[in-house]
């Protein structure tokens, strides 16, 4: 069972804000920090940092302000008595958030299911509280976490959405303000594996994507997952597949039933054919 009592995102307060409630609720309240705050631990001041949260169990203390800057946070008040909350291996003391953008985006979702309730509703809340404590649970899996993990979260996930910007080296290192040797060696170590190679794996995927659900030609779908040169492309696609661009579209048609998508550039508008002719 779970029930939210309140939910908000993107709270901001003053810089003399102050939270006291003495004896705590008697559901759990969760914090996500976008600013720093200071909060009361066993009787102690302690200074948490942006991008870190803290799960109050019931009956507990609760005692947070801002650290003399503008206070901002996303919060739940919530009832449950499922496990991924009850075993929750840190309570009443805050942690790293490794990705905050992920779950703030889950604060936002509960927030919204929340307001419209229905009667997928609690299920649906449910399913988004677990994958938030999901995440949640990374930051403290996280032994040592470093201070550029989320510039590196939010590179990673901006490489493989967008595979066909012109990446390079040198302009990754200048997004996160290092040097490209000193971005590569954090790189690694956060995701096993290089800035490159993950550009390209995302430009490949995005190939084989459009070879196999469009009408697209080998040089414009080059073009469209960032290889200025078609013979570059193909050969990176062989390699990387085993084939030729043109021989895992043959394989691909031969192989299952599917939609086509036809882009028409006729006065720059584009319109979708589907092709009703599918296999049953």
């Amino acid at each position: 069972m779970t029930e939210i009592e309140f939910v908000g995102y993107s709270a901001v307060h003053p810089s003399d804000f102050i939270y006291d409630v003495p004896n705590g609720f008697t559901g759990y309240l969760l914090l996500l920090f976008d600013s720093p705050s200071e909060l009361l631990i066993d009787g102690r001041l302690m200074r948490t940092a942006a991008n870190s949260a803290i799960l109050y169990t019931p009956g507990s203390r609760i005692y947070y302000r801002a650290a003399g800057e503008e206070y901002r946070n996303d919060w739940i008040r919530f009832r449950s008595d499922h496990s991924f909350v009850k075993l929750f291996p840190l309570t009443n003391t805050p942690f790293p958030v490794t990705d905050p953008e992920y779950c703030h985006q889950l604060f936002k979702l509960l927030t919204w299911e929340s307001a419209f309730f229905s009667s997928e509703s609690e299920a649906n809340i449910t399913h988004l509280l677990r994958v938030l404590f999901s995440k949640l649970r990374e930051g403290i899996q996280n032994e040592s976490p470093g201070i550029h993990d989320h510039e590196l979260i939010a590179l990673h996930k901006m490489i493989y959405n967008n595979p066909q910007l012109p990446w390079n080296i040198n302009m990754m290192a200048a997004k996160l303000h290092l040097s490209p040797s000193h971005l590569q060696a954090l790189y690694h170590r956060q995701f096993g594996s290089s800035c490159m190679d993950n550009v390209i794996e995302g430009r490949l995927r995005r190939a084989q994507d459009l070879l196999e659900y469009s009408e697209y030609s080998i040089r414009d779908i080059s073009e469209q997952c960032g290889y200025n040169n078609v013979e570059h492309f193909c050969r990176q696609f062989r390699q990387h597949n085993g084939c030729t661009p043109g021989q895992y579209r043959k394989n691909a048609s031969a192989g299952s039933n599917k939609r086509l998508l036809t882009h028409n550039t006729l006065g720059g508008r584009e319109f979708e054919k589907i092709n009703r002719n599918i296999r049953k």
